[in-house]
């Protein structure tokens, strides 16, 4: 998979990587020493360079010669005034400093203007776009899962930060910097935050499980299409992920959930409708934006030990639109139950 507007080189996307923006993107206030704990400080002195090379993602790559920055600190304010254009973060920690059984938050703060952010090599998130058709993030929170197949937990990892600015300051400018965990997280069975295909219009052919959507746009759930596709777009757009349903899980009751979406949206799995949340209010007084979504998902719609197709139509009446607030992935029903008593 080839993640559109990134034309300085071929990005190669690992298909199984599970990643996101994640809970409540769109309120910073929420993201605080009372929701997570700190792992790892990652503050201070990292590895940088100007200019934009496959390379630089890769764990193996000797960094040695690069100049050291302060993050969080725009590089204007450290001797690169005035330019613009890319450059590269990278961070090296050892993984014996964490533990397997929690789960991994990366916070990057807020970056100026579009990110891609890797861990060991594989691709974790990004936010905003890089020409030919850039898009600012600059106002967003990077808060990025960590899968942890992707972490060494017995030695040396790398993190490596590609960030694209446009003008005024560039790179990571401020906020919480490091590795953090959420103690009352209830874990998903198939987590489901980051990367999705994305197209705008609407055609229900979209919901189809053999439907081709290998020209979609990519796209961060959860996070306001608005930071992504174009602001001022509102009307209809689908989202569509692949999920795989190991064995065991299809015999158990399943709810999806795909938190908050402005505003209405339908939902459908392998082809199959499973939920839709509508006032059918105009804008200004519909509340189904607000509204979490949690579909129960039947036991003959789903193919076991095989790929799984989750299709989502979202129409936006106004102002913002997308699903844009987490969480989002499948809980067993008895760990719903454990996510709603911790979370209303």
């Amino acid at each position: 998979m080839i993640r559109k507007g990134a034309n300085t080189f071929k990005m190669i996307i690992p298909f199984q990587f599970v990643m996101v923006l994640l809970l409540f993107i769109s309120n910073a206030g929420k993201v605080s020493a009372q929701n997570y704990k700190e792992l790892l400080a990652l503050e201070g002195v990292w590895k940088f360079s100007i200019g934009d090379s496959e390379n630089w993602s890769k764990p193996n790559y000797n960094d040695l010669s690069w100049e050291g920055i302060s993050v969080p600190s725009s590089w204007e304010s450290q001797g690169y005034h005035g330019y613009d254009g890319f450059a590269w973060y990278r961070k090296h920690f050892d993984g014996l400093n964490l533990k397997r059984a929690e789960n991994y938050l990366l916070m990057m703060g807020y970056i100026d203007d579009a990110d891609e952010i890797y861990i060991n090599g594989h691709l974790i998130g990004f936010s905003g776009s890089f020409p030919p058709h850039s898009k600012t993030a600059f106002h967003a929170l990077r808060v990025y899962r960590i899968p942890e197949e992707f972490i060494n937990f017995e030695g040396n990892n790398v993190i490596a930060v590609r960030v694209y600015d446009r003008l005024l300051d560039g790179g990571i400018i401020r906020g919480k910097i490091g590795i953090y965990t959420n103690p009352n997280m209830v874990e998903f069975s198939i987590k489901l935050e980051g990367i999705w295909s994305f197209k705008k219009g609407d055609n229900h052919e979209y919901k189809n499980y053999i439907y081709d959507d290998h020209d979609w746009d990519n796209v961060m759930v959860p996070l306001l299409w608005e930071f992504q596709i174009g602001r001022h777009y509102d009307g209809y757009g689908w989202y569509r992920k692949k999920f795989y349903l190991p064995k065991g899980l299809k015999d158990k009751e399943l709810i999806l959930v795909l938190g908050k979406i402005d505003d209405f949206d339908q939902t459908y799995v392998n082809g199959n409708f499973i939920g839709s949340t509508n006032d059918f209010r105009s804008f200004g007084k519909s509340t189904s934006y607000s509204k979490l979504r949690a579909y129960a998902i039947k036991t003959e719609f789903l193919k076991e030990e095989e790929w799984n197709v989750i299709a989502v139509r979202v129409k936006d009446i106004g102002h913002n639109g997308g699903i844009y607030e987490g969480p989002v992935g499948i809980f067993t029903r008895e760990d719903y139950n454990k996510f709603w008593r911790n979370n209303y």
